[in-house]
């Protein structure tokens, strides 16, 4: 899209009037009210509560059309899908974060300098290296415990 004084609409970016939007998506725009209205494309609106429509909800609108077209999914089953696919895209955008901050707990870790502890079979503070583990106590004692009344 063309960059108007500074200004570059991205694709979450409302910047499409019903009329428009509806000739991009290729549907009437009684269509589009209605799906606004079942809650499957909802537009951002302006402060008189005109919509407008982003390029990621025009994609939406045709990918709506597309099920309902030429896959014969029914609306209910559209807004499933669609309800699906927004949990992926969270759920993939949590394990980049998750994966992220392991990359960076790993990275300190390993840093010149960086120490690891663990505690050794008498209880005392052993410094070790990463990804070291103590020595097990290969003790055989049996320790019975009773409390002094």
């Amino acid at each position: 899209m063309a960059t108007l004084r500074g200004f570059s609409p991205d694709d979450d970016t409302p910047v499409f009037v019903i009329s428009v939007a509806a000739e991009l998506a290729g549907m009437h725009a009684q269509t589009l009210r209605q799906y606004d209205r079942l809650g499957l494309v909802s537009p951002s609106r302006t402060r008189g509560g005109g919509r407008r429509y982003s390029a990621r909800d025009i994609a939406t609108l045709r990918e709506v059309q597309r099920l309902s077209q030429e896959e014969g999914v029914s609306l209910a089953g559209i807004q499933r899908i669609l309800e699906l696919e927004h949990q992926v895209d969270a759920l993939r955008a949590r394990v980049q974060e998750l994966a992220e901050e392991l990359d960076r707990v790993r990275d300190a870790h390993t840093q010149p300098g960086s120490r690891v502890f663990a505690v050794g079979p008498a209880g005392e503070i052993i410094a070790m290296r990463a990804g070291q583990r103590p020595r097990p106590n290969r003790s055989q004692a049996l320790v019975v415990w009773q409390p002094h009344f």
